[in-house]
């Protein structure tokens, strides 16, 4: 008896995975890979768009081969702000451009003269400006630094959608990728945002799909329920979504931490544009109010400093239990310095700091946690407001950080703050997404493993 599932193409900036969940959504397959960049015309780094595609047919070709399962869909998360310009017959035109390759200035400058300024944008966007990271940008510049191909281009699909039309053959567009920081979707007209109109772009973008809808499609000689895919940071919120009825928020951790709030769909001001916030559009349509912060990057730096200070192993605090006395002195001593201020700085003071005003590596370190939860605290904050929230869900890296979980919860004791694990949580997602097109069970609602911690008790189990 063949095992019923789905195969999702999970498309990182470094690892490109295959996984194949079954009903229950446990992976039974997983296969990763890793191709080596190229240059675009420029020599900047990108990403190789023909390894991308040759590693979709050939790992599909290999699942096939295995008599153990029987695919029913396929689905794609890839990761955002990355254009597939192609021609009439599907060809792409150009290198996979880089979202970190720099801007033209002239150009950014002719762009805000012409459609209005950086922050009048950026508010009707809900799209801070950042260049390349705004794919609008990257379609507006190849129009004018690239006429010649931009007569040639009939389709621009972001990543997850070129990902699933090499399967489809089928050209569509997601309000996933096109209402994450591309600077084309107007939160309040609910339409594409007037400059794409002027600029004559919008007959290069495909009809928008919805995605949690399928494409039927046919590979090898067998039909597959194939979804449109999404962009990452959405399909990570999936499972928590369709998991969690009442208002929460998550907190995705890594090098970024970014706090999602599903239930504000309050526009944007301009004070929370200046703190790093955005809005994205779940798969749902509605639009995720969030907030980043650079803090996951700043901890791995100054826990470097801190053990070649203290002349110790930096591996030591990836376990380093939490000690809520120590907590509580380090709290009155350091009361009158704790930042709070209308532009919130990108990082902590903790840089600023002297090492030798702490007795050791565990003191100064429980310090560096208290200083990022005090930034990080105002950071979700500021998307929590106006918006009756029950819960904080924390996944990545600092849900297993037991110093920064207990001080969080202590940063919101009216909130139940909780440390979330689930298995590939972006694939999941794009899985969950079209759940009733392929799974004859009901959705399992133990897919995410939660760990409780209480104000007054340092864990709860």
């Amino acid at each position: 008896m063949l095992i019923p599932v789905i195969a999702v193409f999970d498309v990182g900036k470094t690892n490109k995975k295959l996984f194949l969940f079954d009903e229950q959504y446990h992976i039974v397959y997983e296969k990763s890979a890793r191709f080596l960049e190229t240059k675009d015309e420029d020599g900047d780094s990108c990403e190789n768009l023909d390894s991308l595609r040759l590693s979709v047919f050939d790992s599909l070709n290999e699942v096939l081969k295995i008599n153990k399962y029987d695919i029913k869909a396929i689905n794609f998360s890839t990761y955002g702000a990355s254009f597939v310009y192609l021609d009439e017959e599907g060809k792409p035109l150009t290198p996979l451009y880089n979202y970190l390759k720099p801007y033209p200035k002239d150009l950014e400058e002719l762009f805000y003269k012409t459609h209005g300024s950086p922050q009048k944008i950026a508010q009707e966007t809900a799209s801070p400006a950042s260049g390349s990271l705004n794919s609008g940008m990257q379609l507006y510049r190849i129009k004018y630094q690239k006429p010649d191909i931009f007569q040639q281009i009939k389709h621009v699909l972001h990543l997850p959608q070129y990902m699933s039309n090499l399967i489809t053959g089928k050209y569509f567009t997601d309000m996933t990728s096109v209402g994450c920081h591309t600077q084309l979707w107007d939160f309040n007209k609910k339409d594409y945002h007037q400059w794409v109109y002027d600029e004559q772009l919008v007959e290069k973008l495909p009809e928008i799909f919805p995605a949690d809808d399928v494409i039927e499609a046919s590979f090898m000689g067998k039909t597959y329920k194939t979804g449109v895919g999404l962009h990452d940071s959405s399909a990570a919120l999936i499972p928590y979504l369709v998991n969690f009825k009442e208002p929460f928020v998550l907190l995705s951790t890594g090098t970024w931490c970014i706090s999602l709030n599903p239930f504000n769909e309050s526009p944007l001001t301009s004070q929370e544009l200046e703190n790093d916030c955005l809005a994205y559009i779940a798969y749902h349509g509605k639009p995720v109010k969030a907030s980043r912060l650079f803090a996951g990057f700043e901890l791995e730096q100054q826990s470097k400093r801190i053990a070649a200070h203290f002349k110790v192993d930096a591996l030591i605090f990836r376990t380093m239990p939490f000690d809520a006395q120590l907590a509580a002195q380090l709290k009155e001593r350091f009361k009158n310095e704790e930042q709070a201020s209308a532009i919130l700085p990108k990082q902590s003071q903790f840089g600023d700091r002297d090492l030798s005003s702490f007795a050791n590596e565990k003191e100064a370190y429980h310090q560096l946690v208290a200083d990022i939860i005090d930034l990080q605290s105002q950071s979700t904050a500021l998307i929590i407001k106006g918006s009756a929230i029950r819960k904080i869900f924390v996944d990545g890296g600092f849900s297993k950080n037991t110093i920064y979980m207990n001080l969080l919860a202590r940063a919101f004791p009216q909130i139940e703050v909780y440390a979330a694990a689930m298995a590939q949580a972006t694939a999941l997602g794009a899985a969950v997404a079209i759940h009733q097109h392929w799974n004859t069970k009901a959705l399992p609602n133990d897919i995410i493993e939660l760990k409780y911690y209480s104000v007054n008790q340092p864990v709860l189990g």
